[in-house]
């Protein structure tokens, strides 16, 4: 092994050790507790930052050992993945430092943390697979290690909603297995390639290929909580607020929405998708989650609950982008799976902050909150306008990207779910921050200076997560972004 398969690896250790340490840890170490966090986070950031330079020179990143005939544990990098295990740990970093302050003083912290950091383990394993085998690992393990997370109070909301959460992940597991065992029977080993594997087979095998697509879509759908798989998440909203940062922006959700991408692009490969006919199926899929999601989302009192039938629709974006076919499309679908993770992980770190420090868990409650809390409620706004689409935020980005990859497929019906969805997430967005910057605040709750508005560690994270969504977007065309590393994706998946 040299120097380069030591940086996945590596990437993978730097939170799996932190973890097994916090576990050994009492509940008064919390000096100790919160270094060993902000160290393992920062070290994946620094391990992640090498990656990232390396594959933008060509460099190649891989490791792997061969457990059995035909089986091998395999960890690698290329754009694709990059752009997912970069999302995932920068965002670790500021969940992280925000839990630290949410969780102060509440009980069970080393058991949170260490399963916190277990689950980034499992999701940057995700990014880094290099093989089918070493995906569904993986995968199976970033539900083993959320669920303590999703059931940390122990109330019985929190055991139903973690029960719920365990029936659908374990469900589309068994899902997933059957299908990766049964495109290993056709083709052998998967690793994960560009422009996909099953190209010699599709003559041969189309309807087995278009049966184990199917599963492999329900098996990830889960995860990627397409309707009607998508029960799960609004009920594991009963997770404190970093937990469901994690689910949204960072893990779970975000896990489902890559592991649909790998399949198209790198099991599959676009071409051969299409050829099989069940690339517009899942776009149509994609899209009656878009409508779902936004239009019950409108119905919520509930601010998690709202945002979380947000997510439903907004993470089937991506899952459009790759539906509708062409490089236009795909770059919206790609560019919005990091775009959304910052705009969604700044809407739950505004929703923590007023449940902490205001009590307010309803959009009923918020009230003036604006007055009360400025700063938190200025990211809130920025993240939530970039939901809707309003320019020049990240969401804008991704939602023109959609739109003239439908308009160059002749695809025009998407246009409309589009400008649909757009409506919908203006009428559940909207209405917050009217209440929130308009109205008046009940008595009781004054004016506060902005710096003595809540704990600095939950206050820096949206903030931060905020500039990003008005970077992402604002500096689109610009080299470092998010958009580029896109473009120079899809240019390899497209190009000669």
């Amino acid at each position: 092994m040299d120097g380069h398969g030591l940086i996945p690896l590596g990437i993978l250790l730097s939170s799996f050790f932190t973890g097994l340490v916090i576990f050994a840890l009492d509940e008064e170490s919390h000096g100790l507790r919160t270094a060993l966090n902000l160290i393992g986070a920062t070290l994946k950031l620094a391990l992640v930052a090498v990656l990232l330079w390396g594959i933008y020179h060509g460099e190649s990143f891989a490791v792997s050992w061969e457990f059995l005939p035909g089986v091998r544990f395999a960890l690698a990098a290329d754009a694709n993945s990059v752009l997912f295990v970069t999302l995932s740990t920068v965002l670790w970093f500021w969940t992280t430092l925000y839990a630290v302050g949410y969780l102060e003083g509440a009980p069970h912290r080393s058991r949170f943390f260490g399963f916190f950091s277990l689950c980034v383990t499992a999701t940057t394993g995700i990014a880094l697979s290099a093989n089918l085998i070493t995906f569904l690992t993986f995968y199976e393990l970033l539900t083993v290690t959320t669920f303590p997370l999703v059931v940390h109070r122990g109330t019985p909301d929190a055991l139903q909603g973690g029960r719920s959460y365990l029936t659908y992940t374990v469900a589309g597991g068994a899902v997933l297995l059957l299908a990766v065992a049964g495109l290993h029977h056709i083709v052998g080993p998967v690793d994960f390639v560009q422009r996909g594997v099953v190209a010699p087979f599709v003559a041969s095998h189309r309807g087995e290929l278009r049966v184990l697509f199917l599963l492999f879509m329900i098996g990830i759908g889960v995860k990627a909580a397409l309707v009607p798989l998508h029960g799960w998440l609004p009920r594991a909203m009963v997770a404190p607020a970093p937990v469901s940062a994690l689910l949204h922006a960072v893990a779970v959700v975000k896990a489902g929405a890559f592991g649909i991408v790998r399949i198209i692009y790198d099991v599959y490969g676009v071409e051969n998708a299409a050829a099989l006919g069940v690339l517009g199926p899942l776009a149509v899929a994609a899209s009656i989650t878009i409508i779902y999601g936004s239009t019950l989302a409108v119905f919520q009192d509930g601010l998690k609950k709202r945002l979380a039938f947000s997510t439903v629709s907004q993470v089937s974006y991506i899952v459009l982008g790759a539906g509708i076919r062409g490089p236009l499309s795909t770059t919206g679908g790609l560019v919005h799976l990091v775009h959304q993770g910052l705009m969604k992980i700044t809407l739950f770190f505004g929703a923590g902050n007023f449940a902490e420090t205001l009590g307010i868990h309803n959009v009923s409650e918020m009230d003036g909150v604006g007055r009360r809390m400025p700063l938190t409620t200025a990211a809130f706004t920025v993240a939530a306008l970039g939901m809707i689409g309003v320019p020049p935020l990240a969401g804008y980005i991704s939602k023109w990207y959609l739109l003239k990859g439908a308009v160059q497929s002749g695809d025009g019906w998407v246009g409309l779910v589009l400008g649909a969805s757009s409506l919908l997430n203006a009428a559940y967005f909207l209405p917050i921050l009217y209440r929130a910057w308009l109205l008046p605040p009940p008595a009781g709750r004054g004016d506060a200076p902005p710096w003595r508005e809540t704990h600095w560690m939950l206050l820096l994270p949206p903030l931060f997560t905020a500039a990003l969504v008005i970077w992402a977007g604002g500096l689109a065309e610009s080299p470092a972004s998010p958009l580029a590393w896109v473009k120079l994706i899809v240019a390899r998946e497209y190009g000669p």
